[in-house]
């Protein structure tokens, strides 16, 4: 019931575009009634190179709730390759955000031993908590670094005991419940050059989710979703009361339902498998769907995610948590459009490669990536970018031409995607050159940002 987003941020990426320029902080204008609909209105470029800004969070949200003081006015960058942690200001003026501070490396080297830092969720205490995929040396290594709410200094690592797991990379947690659940990617200095396939089966990535006690902070279990199943995203279902959840296993995938046992332990069961493609052309005789994001809808009745490999956005009817139905989906680019390098030799489930997607008369490089959706439900806002490093081993032409934001239509009461044909951001027509465009926020908080204690 909250309005309708009018201005979003999104991180953009010029690492590994053969362009020796600063990540920045776009703000795009996403109100159709304003003259600078679908542009960038403002750039705030970070005073260092090749940092590979990814996921962003609020110094503030709903776990606050309650205290008059709080105000959701600091947007936390941790850069995932420098291991820098840049606290922008979105408060004094939402539409030109400034630089506020810059947590060095070397803090978070030496008061965390921890490096690679992804996801930033605000706690209820008014601490920032960040996660981390490995140790100083690229490791990998699952760990938390904790920042002071008002200060932004690190108070040292939120995780107590010697028992920590193997990797890391996104989380969640439910008070409610006692719990936080995390999730692996692989280990950085593996991953960090690009996928190569002979690390398969070696352990470079990840397989489990890994389940903490909320209030000791301990590491308490491991639930084995499967070899290299690098399970990403993970949601809780957004009401505080639900012992369940999903997340997005990129490998392999699968979406898998977590899920607290009647003993009080936590369990997973798969729920949704998209099948691998029989390829030639291609790194690999099989295409997996390559799931990299997910997310639910706040109502809990959707599931979104995007196949970045395969170029679709699906969406999932979650009435039955355990038996998700597919109710939309929609093709916008991907590695088997017909006339590319990829010919598709078997297919459990389309009778013909889909066409090459073009929008504004642009063909879009890359897939879909990480979605956002309004808080209506009714707008689901897609970019492109996974990983620079990534990106220009599967998306060649991505650094190159750039990526894009698009807006799909989403049907709420049946179910279905269309794609807004009228919205394009073209982040290819940068000043400084094409770029690397990747997660987006709204300044009031979204689907993926906030969690209700």
């Amino acid at each position: 019931e909250g309005p309708r987003e009018e201005i979003v941020y999104v991180p953009c990426i010029y690492r590994n575009t053969g362009r020796k320029k600063p990540d920045f902080l776009a703000t795009v204008d996403v109100n159709p009634k304003s003259l600078h609909y679908c542009q960038v209105i403002h750039r705030l470029p970070m005073p260092n190179l090749g940092d590979e800004l990814h996921h962003s969070g609020w110094n503030t949200c709903s776990s606050c709730f309650g205290d008059a003081t709080k105000k959701r006015n600091r947007l936390i960058l941790p850069s995932l390759i420098s291991s820098r942690i840049y606290v922008v200001d979105v408060g004094t003026n939402p539409r030109a955000p400034r630089l506020f501070k810059v947590v060095n490396p070397e803090d978070v080297f030496w008061k965390c031993n921890l490096g690679y830092p992804h996801t930033s969720h605000c706690l209820g205490s008014g601490e920032i908590m960040i996660s981390a995929l490995g140790d100083p040396a690229g490791n990998g290594k699952g760990g938390f670094i904790l920042l002071d709410g008002e200060t932004f200094e690190i108070k040292g690592n939120w995780e107590k005991g010697d028992k920590v797991p193997p990797m890391g990379y996104d989380f969640w947690y439910q008070p409610r419940h006692n719990v936080l659940i995390s999730t692996e990617w692989g280990i950085p200095k593996c991953l960090g050059y690009g996928f190569d396939p002979n690390d398969l089966k070696k352990g470079c990535y990840g397989r489990r989710l890994n389940v903490w006690d909320w209030t000791t902070h301990a590491y308490v279990q491991a639930i084995d979703v499967g070899e290299d199943a690098a399970p990403l995203e993970i949601r809780f279902l957004h009401n505080p009361d639900a012992a369940e959840g999903f997340v997005g296993c990129t490998i392999s995938s699968a979406i898998h339902r977590f899920y607290k046992t009647e003993r009080g332990d936590w369990a997973a069961e798969k729920v949704i498998q998209v099948p691998s493609k029989k390829v030639e052309g291609w790194l690999l005789p099989e295409m997996p769907g390559f799931i990299t994001d997910i997310l639910i809808s706040l109502d809990d009745r959707f599931l979104y995610f995007s196949n970045w490999l395969h170029g679709d956005i699906r969406q999932y009817d979650i009435s039955n948590t355990r038996q998700p139905k597919l109710v939309g989906q929609v093709f916008v680019g991907g590695s088997i459009t017909k006339g590319g390098p990829v010919m598709v030799c078997g297919d459990e489930e389309l009778q013909s490669q889909p066409e090459p997607f073009f929008i504004k008369g642009k063909r879009v490089p890359g897939g879909p990536q990480m979605i956002q959706l309004s808080l209506d439900g009714k707008r689901l806002y897609v970019t492109t970018s996974l990983y620079s490093a990534w990106d220009r081993q599967f998306y060649p032409d991505l650094p190159r031409d750039g990526s894009v934001m698009l807006q799909l239509d989403v049907d709420t009461e049946q179910g279905g995607l269309t794609v807004n044909g009228s919205f394009l951001v073209d982040f290819g027509k940068e000043p400084d050159g094409p770029c690397l465009a990747h997660e987006i926020r709204y300044p009031g908080g979204d689907c993926t940002s906030d969690i209700w204690v």
